[in-house]
């Protein structure tokens, strides 16, 4: 099993609260706290990611 790339995700903007997400390919999209690993991570499809991240970029105050 190789091990997962993490990065900040682009949503996350520039303010302390960060997430970072690794895409396991084709299948899992992995996403953690930037600051605490060990809350565990949510894991989704790409598709219900993108879901996801077009639903809060369309609702970002």
């Amino acid at each position: 099993m190789t091990e997962s790339i993490w990065r900040k995700s682009t949503y996350s903007g520039d303010n302390d609260n960060c997430v970072e997400v690794a895409h396991e390919a084709p299948s899992i999209v992995r996403v953690r706290d930037t600051k605490d690993h060990t809350q565990g991570e949510l894991t989704a499809t790409p598709a219900a990611w993108a879901a996801f991240t077009a639903f809060a970029g369309a609702h970002t105050v």
